[in-house]
């Protein structure tokens, strides 16, 4: 039987085969050398993804959500697996009149435990105390007495030892604890080498990169988680992303920091968060192929009251926002213009923005 080139070994090219000298051992198999960007096409079970609508989509309405709507995302959450669920900031009565804000400002226990009872599901809750704004002595009690299960700490880099005063306190007191470094697209590179040192020595469980003003761009985060990493590991610590949508990036940037390791990843249904909003959760649970996630009641409550607040609030990627992002500013700018007789008016604001600069 003739066969052709390809088919041909050079042992019949050249005469018969010589034995080799290990012939006969067992053949070796090569494994290959597993990593985070090696598995993201499959799962990681260790990955925990976070749900932050209610707290920061109330950043667009002053934390005003009725009950109904906390309810029916609380209701979402469960139903589609999710780790946890963010309800609102502890913020200070003394430094925040409760008159200016909704419930979620606060997160009082009776106020929680008007939309969960005893949360006896799988899901866990979480609430955000701001660094210097937060009565945490006081207010958060210890977790035998809460519903709470994780308290995350929210301080710029110049807060960063009250931070770390607030997590030992958390944990002191029986909480989960995580720490979201804001606004660290503005932060100069000395100082932020400074805090992760600093931060890897705090309670706290997993450190997040937090692009506050949407402006980073997925080489920025590829550096930063590979920077977080190295702090976060060395302590036994996580790595978290929180990313916000001014350049249409927070889901690639997310995606982003996944692959590099980052196991703690923040989402909003629909994106609902401040300004341009967030990671959408829908296309997180979408990539994550993890099956304990179900996508089905995430769409049933983006569809009936999630997207029909989105005129009255407004968020989601926008000219403005766009701008305020590619200058690395905080949108606040972006948020007032919108509300104001000029909106739709993107000359106007990009002609004031670029005279601020």
């Amino acid at each position: 039987m003739t066969r052709g080139l390809r088919g041909t070994s050079r042992a019949n090219l050249n005469g018969p085969a010589k034995p080799r000298a290990d012939e006969g051992k067992p053949v070796k198999t090569i494994k290959p050398k597993e990593s985070p960007a090696g598995r993201w096409v499959s799962y990681r079970s260790e990955i925990k993804v976070l749900d932050c609508t209610i707290r920061d989509g109330g950043l667009m309405n002053d934390h005003r959500f009725d009950d109904e709507f906390v309810k029916a995302v609380y209701t979402a959450c469960v139903e589609a697996g999710i780790d946890y669920m963010e309800l609102g900031y502890k913020a200070s009565r003394k430094i925040f009149a409760p008159t200016d804000f909704g419930p979620w400002k606060f997160c009082t226990e009776d106020d929680l435990r008007r939309i969960v009872g005893d949360n006896d599901t799988s899901l866990k809750l979480a609430v955000m105390a701001d660094a210097e704004r937060t009565d945490y002595h006081q207010d958060i009690l210890p977790r035998d007495q809460s519903v709470i299960d994780m308290v995350r700490v929210a301080t710029y880099i110049n807060q960063i030892p009250a931070a770390i005063d607030m997590l030992k306190d958390a944990h002191d007191k029986g909480y989960e604890t995580t720490v979201n470094l804001m606004a660290v697209s503005a932060v100069q590179e000395r100082e932020l080498d400074q805090g992760l040192e600093l931060l890897a020595t705090s309670e706290a469980e997993a450190i997040y990169i937090v692009d506050s003003f949407g402006a980073l761009y997925s080489e920025q985060i590829h550096y930063l988680a590979r920077k977080y990493l190295h702090y976060a590991k060395a302590a036994g610590k996580q790595v978290g992303i929180h990313a916000h949508n001014n350049l249409q990036l927070a889901y690639s940037n997310t995606i982003e920091a996944i692959i590099l390791g980052a196991n703690y990843l923040d989402a909003t249904l629909a994106g609902l968060g401040r300004g341009a909003g967030n990671c959408q959760m829908e296309l997180l649970l979408g990539f994550l192929h993890n099956p304990k996630f179900r996508l089905r009641p995430v769409l049933q409550c983006v569809q009936q009251y999630v997207e029909p607040m989105r005129a009255k609030l407004g968020w989601g990627f926008d000219i403005p926002y766009m701008m305020t992002g590619l200058l690395n500013r905080h949108p606040r700018s972006a948020i007032k213009f919108n509300a104001g007789k000029d909106r739709g008016n993107f000359v106007k604001f990009y002609d004031a923005i670029i005279d601020e600069a």
